[in-house]
């Protein structure tokens, strides 16, 4: 299936911002009362898709259970604003001999020796791979009608 992109940037521009970000990703899920949810989940972009992991009695599982289709945003919280926003869909299986938590922990922590980093490696066979299909993609960046508010001068 071909992924529809909107916005300014390139599909190359948007992968290679999906690859090389490290914000936590927002992930968008639908509740039984028709609510959305929104959980923030670290992530990896691999190979067109994007990656996570969560427990298996996690609420965010069983959402996904119920139903998998999902939005999701990255983007900064400060300005200049930028970013992909997208929707798609989740595919769930045991996270096993996967090395994606360790590429995470080392991604969001700068290695895996860490209270935390140990914590989940201790339950890392109670983990699932989540595994998100973008379907739609949606680009947007204000950094240059932002000049004047901010100093940051983020590159993509």
């Amino acid at each position: 299936m071909s992924v529809k992109l909107k916005g300014p940037w390139t599909r190359a521009e948007t992968d290679a911002f999906l690859q090389n970000c490290s914000w936590p990703l927002r992930l968008a899920c639908t509740g039984a009362d028709g609510y959305p949810r929104v959980v923030s989940v670290w992530y990896r972009f691999h190979n067109s898709t994007l990656q996570c992991v969560s427990h298996r009695n996690s609420a965010l599982v069983r959402l996904i259970e119920r139903d998998p289709r999902t939005g999701f945003e990255l983007a900064p919280n400060d300005p200049p604003y930028h970013g992909v926003r997208g929707q798609g869909r989740v595919s769930m299986a045991p996270l096993g001999d996967s090395d994606v938590l360790e590429a995470l922990l080392d991604r969001y922590l700068g290695d895996q020796e860490s209270r935390v980093g140990n914590w989940l490696l201790s339950r890392k066979d109670e983990e699932m791979l989540l595994t998100i299909t973008p379907e739609r993609l949606f680009t947007w960046d204000y950094r240059q009608r932002m000049a004047d508010v901010t100093t940051d001068p983020a590159p993509r």
